[in-house]
């Protein structure tokens, strides 16, 4: 006889309103559950009439989901979130960890429906940034002039944190509004400007509404690559300006993929990298272990604070990293087996570039450009500087530049499945194709 169906988890979305924000079916689940999991908050908005065990989540809460449903296995869970459960929410990390197939999912109106309804902002024109369990430094790749923003508080100190960093980064004039306790019969907002902000913390439970306005003078930042060299601090070990456009444009980023930037100097291509789309992920890895604290306050100060700092010497401090889609190589070059480490980390279809200004890395990646094929190109830029009382050229070293694509397997003669680190012309030969 076959073991009973495993009952689905139900997910139910919960809003400040608590139960009498609830439909019926959530209701009925919440009612005949045997085991109803949740924030002590969410849990403390159920009434008598929900007689199941009442379990507050444990913390940290992620690694503890496994072992915290094995111990009810076979019993009805209801797990209560905020709002939306798919939207920042507990949802994704419960299908992540038992499969979407298990789950039943109630959602409410989330925080971030409600108060655009309050603002009258349409939902998809309007940026939302969580600072729940994040750092501060995410808004800082945000702040652009007449940009809408929705930010999901962490707390009650959040606002005047945010206020604060809006007026550092030249972004005082900007409008804020807080909305408290969405839904409920304690809603309420305050508002200001980042520069004058006048209110005391409020209730821990908030968005924070930003109408982006910079101060007269100030710049912000292109989400193209390129960025000015100013931008970065740095010790001279960094990518400069039109060089780096050139790389980010060889090396492709796509939203989710993971670079890594090995010889990450000032951490620029990183930085870049991860500014091209807010799910771009990366891994920069220096050995230099001042340089490497510079690289995570450029990522800070560029609103990727996500960005993974490495400290250790290429190909040595490669070993465990998760898989990479693509790869820049702009320092170390000629240490014994970096090469090799990383193409050989790269899955069929990756992309590597690596760049150089001297002979001997230069010889190197015209060796890798006859084994594998690729692009290798030689960037020059010149500056117009003075000369006396006129102008002329002034010349930046030449950086040369290799960059390829890792083939894609494919099936050789007689069947047998092709070596995806082959190279282009190893291939062709295999296939009897022209070079």
């Amino acid at each position: 006889m076959s073991p009973p169906p495993t009952p689905p988890v139900t997910v139910i979305g919960i809003g400040a309103d608590g139960w009498e924000g609830l439909g019926p079916a959530a209701r009925e689940a919440l009612r005949t559950a045997e085991v109803v999991i949740g924030g002590r908050r969410q849990l403390g908005l159920l009434p008598p009439e929900c007689p199941g065990d009442l379990v507050p989540w444990p913390s940290p809460l992620r690694p503890a989901v496994p072992g915290l449903f094995a111990a009810h296995a076979g019993r009805r869970i209801s797990v209560l979130a905020s709002g939306d459960p798919m939207f920042f929410g507990i949802g994704r990390t419960l299908a992540e960890l038992l499969g979407a197939a298990r789950l039943r999912v109630l959602p409410h109106p989330s925080s971030v429906s409600l108060a655009c309804a309050r603002l009258g902002w349409a939902l998809e024109e309007t940026e939302v940034i969580s600072l729940v369990g994040r750092p501060l430094a995410t808004l800082n790749r945000e702040l652009y002039a007449g940009r809408r923003l929705l930010v999901l508080s962490a707390g009650a100190d959040t606002p005047a944190e945010v206020a604060g960093l809006l007026g550092e980064r030249g972004f005082g004039p900007s409008r804020l509004r807080v909305l408290e306790q969405l839904g409920s019969e304690r809603e309420r907002c305050v508002e200001g400007t980042a520069e004058e902000w006048p209110h005391p913390p409020g209730d821990p439970l908030n968005v924070i509404a930003v109408d982006c306005a910079p101060a007269d003078g100030a710049r912000p930042l292109s989400l193209a690559p390129g960025l000015p060299d100013a931008a970065y601090e740095h010790d001279g070990q960094l990518t400069k300006r039109h060089v780096r456009a050139a790389t980010l444009a060889m090396l492709a980023p796509a939203p989710g993929a993971l670079l890594w930037d090995v010889g990450g100097g000032s951490g620029s291509i990183a930085v870049e990298w991860m500014r091209a789309h807010r799910t771009c992920r990366a891994i920069s890895v220096e050995r230099d272990p001042v340089r490497a604290e510079r690289i995570a306050r450029n990522a800070d100060a560029l609103g990727v604070p996500g960005l993974t700092v490495v400290t250790g010497a290429a190909p040595d401090a490669l070993a465990g990293l998760p898989t990479p889609d693509a790869v820049f190589i702009g320092g170390g070059l000629t240490a014994p087996g970096v090469l090799d480490a990383c193409w050989a980390a790269l899955p069929p279809g990756g992309r590597i570039v690596a760049n150089t200004v001297t002979l001997e890395s230069e010889a190197l990646l015209a060796d890798w450009y006859r084994r594998h094929g690729g692009d290798l190109v030689r960037l020059a830029v010149s500056h117009a500087t003075p000369v006396g009382g006129f102008t002329g050229w002034r010349q930046a070293m030449p950086v040369t530049q290799w960059s390829a694509a890792k083939p894609l397997a494919f099936r050789g003669p007689g069947g047998d499945a092709a070596d995806p680190g082959r190279s282009v012309e190893a291939a062709q030969a295999a296939q009897g194709e022209p070079r």
